[in-house]
Parts: C-alpha cells; structure tokens; sequence
C-alpha cells in the first residue's frame, strides 16, 4: 500500500485527488484547512467521489510515502507544519503550482533530490469545499528520473494522463509563455478578443517575447510559434471566456499568483540583464489593482 498526502485541496488538488483515490492501492490522506465530507468531481466522463482521510491539525499527520503539495504558489509556507509531520527519510514531494520555481520555493523544507516539480494542464473549478468541476481530461508532466517515473506510476489508474520529459525545463517556460497573456484579462476583466487591436496585439506579443527570451536565458527551448500561439488564442477569446486561475481569481476576489506568473519573468529578466518593461508594468498595475469594486460592494 502506497501512502500519499495532498495539501491544498482546491481546484486542481481537489481534483488530483478524487482521481489517486480511485485506486485501492493508494492510501490517501487531504490536508486542509477546511474538513468537509469527501471529494466530489463533475469530470468529462462522469461524476466521481472519494473518502479520503481528512485532516485540518497538522499535529495528526503521520509519515507518508509521497507527499503532492497543490497550494498556491503564494501559500506556499502553509505547507511547512505539513510537511514537518508527513516527512520520513523516503518520502518525495510533488510540487503541483504554476510557474517555474517549484525546487526553489520548496528547496529549504524538502532535501532537492527527493523534489518533484509537476508542470499540470487540468481545468477545474471549485464550488464549495470538496466539490469541483473538472472542464477536460488533464495532462502532468515531470522531470525524467526515478522519482518522476514512480510519480507517474501513482497516475496509472486515472484518466490524468502523466508522463516524464527529458526537457522539463522547456516544457515549463513554454506553459508559462501561454500563461503570461492572461495578465491583461485579469487586469481589464474582459476577454481580449472582443477588444482585440494593433496597439493590443502590440502588448500581447511584447509580455510573451519577453517571457520567452527570459526563459531562453534560462536555458529553455522555446520555438518562436509559441509566442505566435498564444497571440493567437489571445485574439481569439470569445466574450465572457476565463483566461485561466488568474483571472478567475481576481473575479473572486481572492489573492492572484501574479508573482509566480509575471513577476517571475520581470525579477529572472532583471537577473540576466534582459529588459522586461511590459511586464513590469502590468505587474505592477494589477498588484495595485486589488479586489474590484463591485466585488467588494456586492461580495
């Protein structure tokens, strides 16, 4: 028997594991802050549910073989109490966020080679503790390697389709070039294709080459047609369309991963002398922005 903990059973955690507990060999324990009953996902397949042990003490947990963090990038010390108590001598953690920096945010709690950074495609959405609405099949990615071979294993049973790549780095910086865009959503609250210009189609392309010539500074393989994909997806947004967890966030009025997803492009280009002025403008527009007022006069 397998035994794995999820911290941060949200959206994509929420679902990540209703999915691992479909297999009577895993072991499966949530850490949250919230206790709810079991899990419950609308999949494209069908409705799913799980009973999973549920934990909101740190102080309950016991050691596990396979510890999946899926926080936020920004909550990222809340699995620190966690992590303290499900950690033995063998136990690997998979890191489960946006961006780029898994191993670096997670490298002073967990030794870098027992790391596991998890590169996710699996758009869901959370209605209420426990219960999520999962929009299309998803789609892990991790390092080639031992570890992320075992961690692909886990997923054998699933409708999660997981594999390993030689070039996890480029795959990484590749995702977050078609996650840089949605910046300007988030920041207008409007789809941009209904609004779609020259002059808009002029920032769009500025924020992707600079993540893009960031990322190749980092060492990532990144084909100039993904910068032409995503002013494309861009240009084509319908009206009324989610431009992913950052927009979807604001609209919530939740805290956004503006760090993680922009701010990153703007602090590693500063690092390898590479100007990143769209970038960081918008950065700093939708940090300032906050919660919209209409959110906050009508909850």
């Amino acid at each position: 028997m397998t035994t794995i903990a999820l911290i941060g059973p949200g959206a994509i955690g929420g679902t990540v594991a209703a999915w691992l507990a479909q297999n009577p060999a895993l072991e499966l324990t949530v850490c949250t802050r919230t206790r709810f009953e079991n899990l419950q996902v609308d999949t494209p397949t069908g409705v799913i549910t799980a009973n999973p042990k549920v934990l909101t003490n740190p102080a309950d947990a016991e050691g596990v073989d396979w510890v999946l963090v899926a926080t936020k990038t920004y909550d990222s010390g809340a699995a620190k109490p966690w992590l303290e108590r499900l950690m033995r001598e063998h136990t690997r953690v998979a890191i489960i966020q946006n961006g780029v920096e898994h191993v670096r945010l997670f490298a002073n709690l967990v030794p870098r080679e027992r790391l596991v950074p998890v590169i996710i495609d699996l758009p869901a959405a959370r209605s209420a503790p426990g219960r999520m609405v999962q929009h299309r099949h998803g789609i892990i990615s991790v390092p080639q390697g031992q570890n992320g071979q075992d961690l692909v294993d886990l997923f054998a049973h699933t409708e999660i389709e997981a594999a390993t790549h030689e070039d996890f780095l480029s795959r990484a910086w590749i995702k977050l070039c078609g996650n840089s865009a949605a910046i300007i959503p988030a920041l207008t609250l409007r789809a941009t294709g209904p609004t779609w210009n020259a002059d808009l189609e002029e920032i769009v392309r500025g924020i992707v080459e600079e993540c893009a010539a960031v990322g190749r500074a980092e060492g990532a393989i990144i084909p100039d047609q993904v910068v032409e994909r995503t002013i494309e997806n861009a240009r084509t947004m319908p009206e009324g369309a989610s431009a992913g967890s950052i927009h979807v966030d604001r609209l919530a009025g939740n805290p956004m991963e503006v760090d993680a997803r922009n701010g990153v492009i703007v602090r590693l280009g500063r690092e390898h002398g590479i100007p990143t002025p769209l970038n960081r403008v918008l950065v700093t527009l939708l940090t300032a922005s906050g919660t919209p007022w209409f959110i906050r006069s009508h909850g």
